[in-house]
């Protein structure tokens, strides 16, 4: 079996790859298994000079690994030179903190001494999508290694390029062997290598169903997991907010990466007191964004990543017009060679309809009218999803108050939702559990030990 690589901007195959063998994944888990052993004892202090490296590495072949990204699944060329560079942040971020984050933390208590301790647990195996083909394996893999574990990357399968481009910059580093590998391999391998004793744990970020069916095999084998799932992100749009502003970013947080993130916002839920005059500006604002050829610098929208991808966005556009909803711009696919969707406006739109509560993943926003900040957030909580939010208005006491009404991993106030390695990022219901990024995301995949030093202390 092969897998191939498709530049969804021409629908050409650019490159194929044969899928590892049964007897290629048993070597790969065995150097995995064996570099954790020397990996584990290295000094805080040798990890973050390698990890310094990689961040070095991929600032100086950031024109060429975002040339890579854009080729392969679609990204515009400014988009995917800032992926780069923030894989490079987050690389620092962990080589400047890990030491902070890791260091054992002593409790009062009747021993003469006890503490907590973090300890590296094993075998990390990440599953991890196309649409952030490098931020998200480094949102994961920088932690995870800084704290003493080794990799296995089980990449999306149209992203082997990629996956293989990683793997290179750890190598090109200095890092040992075995300690980050990249695994070409199907979804239907998955399983066998949860299910391996040398894996102590796995993370995946993608669709529910992939959540669900990594879940139910990690979960049979008593593997711990962390799932950054799905979202369908209100934007929620108050009447004492600034509208302009909040148009202009709507329209960004919706299309960029062409829609395709599990944080773009998605709902675009606002006061019926301000909804008149938001439309009109949101759809002057998508209307005006620069579709094209993803190597373009003008262009703001690229292609979807796949053709069944457009597809399914597709069906959920007129599955929601047959419902009663309108097409304020867009609404159709473009007449060009490319997976290419015009970026979309959808009014009238109901909880019933799929475009409110399907996750859609693509340049597709639903405008829902609510009659009051109250029922704003009763709207945005009407999901069975909860990664991020935003929250639009003028009076921040107000907006803080809200945002604990908000049922979501995160809540930005008069911003667009991002992640960043200082936060932990995460959801919560159908969106996933666990904690990436921050102190929160290093401590994911590691022993939080109680060591108990006795005697008992004197009285």
């Amino acid at each position: 079996m092969t897998m191939h690589s498709v530049n969804p901007a021409t629908e050409e195959v650019v490159a194929t790859f044969p899928e590892l063998s049964p007897q290629e994944i048993e070597h790969a888990l065995a150097e995995a298994a064996a570099a954790f052993q020397t990996w584990r004892q290295t000094t805080l202090r040798e990890r973050s000079g390698l990890m310094r490296a990689v961040a070095s590495y991929l600032r100086q072949q950031k024109a060429t690994l975002a040339q890579l990204i854009t080729m392969e699944m679609g990204k515009p060329i400014l988009e995917a030179e800032a992926e780069v560079e923030k894989c490079a942040w987050n690389c620092d971020f962990y080589a400047d903190n890990a030491r902070r984050f890791l260091a054992s933390k002593r409790v009062l208590t009747n021993a003469q001494t006890s503490y907590i301790a973090f300890d590296p647990i094993g075998v990390v195996l990440a599953v991890m999508p196309w649409n952030f083909p490098f931020w998200q394996v480094f949102r994961f893999a920088a932690p995870a290694l800084m704290a003493g574990n080794t990799c296995l990357l089980k990449h999306a399968s149209n992203v082997p390029q990629c996956s293989l481009a990683i793997a290179g910059a750890f190598r090109a580093a200095g890092f040992p062997s075995g300690v980050f590998q990249s695994l070409l391999i199907p979804s239907s391998a998955v399983e066998g290598i949860i299910r391996d004793s040398r894996v102590q744990a796995v993370t995946l970020t993608g669709s529910e169903l992939a959540g669900s069916k990594v879940a139910e095999a990690s979960g049979r084998n008593l593997k711990k997991t962390v799932m950054e799932l799905g979202g369908s992100d209100p934007f929620i749009i108050l009447a004492d907010a600034n509208l302009e502003l909040a148009a202009q970013i709507g329209a960004r947080a919706r299309n960029q990466n062409a829609g395709q993130s599990c944080i773009a916002a998605k709902r675009f839920i606002v006061a019926e007191e301000a909804a008149d005059r938001f439309q009109r500006l949101f759809v002057e604002a998508v209307a005006g964004l620069r579709v094209g050829d993803p190597t373009d610098r003008a262009t703001q929208v690229g292609p979807l990543a796949r053709g069944d991808l457009r597809d399914s966005l597709e069906l959920q556009v007129q599955q929601s017009l047959a419902l009663g909803a309108s097409v304020a711009t867009g609404g159709h696919r473009l007449e060009r060679r490319g997976y290419f969707y015009a970026p979309t406006v959808i009014t009238g739109v109901t909880p019933a309809m799929p475009v409110f509560c399907e996750e859609t993943f693509g340049p597709v926003a639903a405008v829902i009218r609510a009659r009051h900040a109250d029922d704003a957030v009763r709207l945005a909580n009407t999901s069975e999803f909860g990664l991020g939010a935003s929250l639009w208005t003028a009076d921040l006491e107000r907006g803080k108050a809200l945002a604990r009404e908000i049922q979501a991993g995160s809540v930005f106030i008069n911003g667009m939702v991002a992640s960043d390695p200082r936060l932990p990022f995460g959801g919560v219901k159908r969106s996933g559990y666990g904690r990436e990024l921050s102190e929160f995301g290093i401590r994911e995949f590691v022993n939080i030990k109680t060591v108990w030093v006795g005697p008992q202390a004197a009285v």
